[in-house]
């Protein structure tokens, strides 16, 4: 049987890569510019070429010799950037953005691979923007490469994923044009308490190998789960006292507004942004529901733990964003915490790919 093989690009650690896998994808290289994003990519896709490189300064003999047999690949996915495509004034020349040449980096390689689909994530405000002005672009782009496009803008938690987290994919094909309706949704919502209940546990304690004693106890927690059971990048930081103090009067779904008045008063600037302050401010996850959108912030989260005063833990967010925990993060916890919070969540990522390994075998 033929295994459709595919590259990423700007792939971040590869959530997206890690759902195309599950699908039955064969990754064959993911490229990226950020050094401890490709170091974790390398670790958890060791059959598959992580590459450090910045896609701009590429041409088309490097990318050949970087992905060798590149015409063998069936598909080309990534979330290159397309905000430069943002501006319909007559006098912008396109190519003077340098958001724009990374996106036309990424169509070399489409241009070389020749790819029978084309998979592009990004953010949902780029469908609306200047009157829809960069979706219409990047149609035309693909359209005068005998490609069909659709795109849809799509909620992770309708996809097993326990947080609302919405993103746009364009869905680019050869031969037809891919049914937005044949991803398959979830019928159970998954929840925050599934996600990271059973590591409430861990406490207090300080190794850096935790272990999982019990079988796991619903679907979620057994898809999770690695074989050993152990539990990596889960440090556990407590915020200084100040805030644990603040975040205590927060009940589960409520935010700043939880917090009495006095405890702003240490700090004359906050205080006095405290009317402008964003709701999901001092945002306590609620147990009993998905998460809000897990940010690629640390320090600067806006959300906090269901029950204890902190912020979640790396493998905490992984896990709200349905990376299972034989995924490990390499990089220092800031640049773990911003691999997740970039990622495109994994088991969104296998929905989708699963609907197009189902097209792709139709057409056999």
């Amino acid at each position: 049987m033929h295994k459709h093989k595919f590259i990423d690009l700007f792939c971040g650690c590869g959530g997206l890569s890690l759902g195309f896998k599950m699908s039955g994808f064969t990754p064959i290289a993911g490229i990226d510019f950020n050094k401890s994003a490709i170091k974790t990519y390398k670790k958890n896709f060791v059959k598959s070429k992580g590459i450090c490189a910045d896609i701009l300064s590429l041409e088309k003999e490097d990318i050949c010799s970087l992905v060798e047999n590149i015409k063998d690949v069936d598909l080309i996915i990534g979330g290159p950037p397309c905000q430069g495509f943002s501006n319909a004034n007559k006098n912008y020349v396109e190519l003077d953005d340098p958001r724009n040449k990374l996106f036309f980096g990424f169509v070399k390689f489409v241009d070389l691979a020749q790819p029978k689909v084309v998979v592009i994530e990004n953010v949902p405000q780029i469908i609306t923007k200047n009157g829809g002005y960069a979706k219409n672009r990047i149609t035309e782009i693909f359209t005068e490469r005998g490609y069909f496009v659709t795109n849809a803008i799509l909620d992770a938690s309708n996809y097993g994923v326990p947080q609302k987290r919405l993103r746009n994919f364009f869905i680019i094909t050869k031969n037809k044009k891919f049914d937005m309706n044949s991803i398959k949704k979830n019928e159970k919502q998954i929840t925050v308490l599934d996600a990271i209940g059973e590591l409430y546990q861990f406490e207090g304690t300080s190794s850096d190998f935790r272990e999982l004693h019990l079988e796991p106890d619903s679907p979620y927690r057994t898809y999770l789960r690695a074989k050993n059971n152990k539990i990596v990048n889960h440090d556990i930081h407590y915020p200084a006292e100040i805030q644990q103090n603040r975040i205590s009067y927060v009940h589960q779904g409520g935010n700043w507004k939880d917090v009495p008045e006095e405890l702003w008063k240490t700090n004359r600037t906050t205080n006095s942004n405290r009317k402008n302050r964003h709701s999901s401010a001092y945002k306590r996850l609620k147990s009993d529901d998905v998460s809000v959108t897990i940010d690629a912030g640390n320090q600067h989260s806006n959300y906090y733990h269901p029950v204890f005063h902190r912020l979640p833990t790396v493998r905490e967010a992984a896990r709200i964003q349905s990376f299972p925990d034989n995924f490990v993060f390499e990089g220092n916890m800031t640049e773990q915490y911003l691999q997740v919070g970039n990622a495109v969540p994994p088991l969104m990522a296998k929905s989708i790919a699963d609907a197009i390994m189902e097209l792709l075998n139709n057409e056999k």
